[in-house]
């Protein structure tokens, strides 16, 4: 009886112990960081300007790896009980007269992915073409997956990619000018601009392929970025009226370091689900995963480096308020 009061005692303590810890707030960065980031804006628009230039330099130099979605073409999906020989294969299929193909593994290492240039000629031709490469390959391999998709729609496609990306950063330059003023729009576009544009050359430079997928997950960036922003500059908007006497870069710092726990907080949370998609999702995944890492974590460094030291540069208005010019309270941070 005295241990069972023990045993039921002991399991109460834990239960209390695992509630505080579970209601008590996680911070990443402790409360009352005070980072100049403000004044490291020389730093961080230099390196801004060589990641752009990079990424413009890789764009006209390498080009895009456009998938099949946007070059039109036939896709396939092989795999074979042992590990795919990419080279036998690619000597194998280059005798048949059909132009590109190009062959890659795709995930596993039984799992390969064969490209074929489109072949002239209606839906007869396309099909005589895979039909070619299954004869060739022979009963060995197992067909998973067939695609074709037409130069049109291809390009209907690659010109439907590009419209989507450019209205969604006008609607939210539109929603930022509405809700803030037309200085932090501008400050919010050149931010998204800077993640689309280096995102883009991201994938010129390691030559993945750019696809659908990949359109959808830059058109995600720009709104897990303009969160990002719209946090920050509710607080820079919050401060202004609030701490009139204050320099504009105290004023940015301030803000800044006060919604840096939040950011720090959604970024890592986030990453930690993308990794686990891409480690874990399979090729298929693979690339748009690898955007979303690369824009969450470029989205965090513009909404801190870029989108907030900009406003140093346009007339803000300060609104009415308190003129203290003093520190925050401590719940505000």
């Amino acid at each position: 009886m005295f241990c069972g009061c023990e045993a039921s005692d002991l399991v109460l303590y834990l239960f209390e112990c695992i509630g505080f810890i579970m209601l008590k707030p996680i911070r990443f960065v402790p409360a009352g960081t005070n980072i100049r980031f403000v004044n490291k804006r020389g730093f961080a628009f230099t390196l801004s300007a060589i990641i752009l230039l990079a990424s413009v330099f890789c764009l006209t130099s390498l080009g895009l790896n456009f998938g099949i979605d946007f070059r039109g073409g036939i896709l396939m999906e092989i795999r074979s009980s042992n590990a795919v020989n990419i080279p036998q294969i690619r000597d194998r299929l280059s005798t048949l007269g059909l132009g590109e193909v190009t062959i890659q593994e795709f995930g596993k290492e039984t799992d390969a992915l064969v490209r074929i240039q489109r072949q002239d000629g209606a839906e007869k031709e396309q099909m005589a073409a895979i039909n070619k490469v299954k004869d060739r390959l022979g009963s060995e391999f197992e067909y998973r997956r067939t695609e074709f998709v037409g130069p049109t729609v291809g390009k209907e496609l690659k010109e439907a990619g590009i419209i989507a990306i450019c209205l969604a950063l006008l609607s939210i330059l539109i929603y930022i000018w509405l809700r803030f003023e037309w200085q932090f729009s501008l400050g919010a576009i050149a931010a998204l601009s800077h993640d689309i544009v280096s995102t883009v050359g991201l994938f010129a430079l390691l030559q993945y392929e750019f696809n659908l997928a990949t359109v959808a997950a830059i058109l995600t960036i720009a709104g897990y970025s303009i969160n990002d922003t719209v946090v920050v500059y509710d607080r820079v908007r919050e401060n202004l009226r609030k701490y009139r006497q204050l320099e504009l870069s105290e004023v940015f710092n301030m803000s800044i370091n006060e919604t840096l726990s939040r950011t720090t907080m959604t970024s890592v949370t986030t990453l930690l689900a993308l990794f686990s998609i891409f480690f874990f999702g399979g090729a298929v995944l693979a690339d748009f995963a690898l955007a979303m890492i690369w824009g969450v974590c470029i989205g965090t460094y513009s909404s801190i480096f870029i989108a907030v030291p900009i406003l140093l540069y346009v007339k803000l208005k300060r609104g009415d308020g308190d003129q203290s010019g003093l520190q925050a309270p401590e719940d505000e941070r």
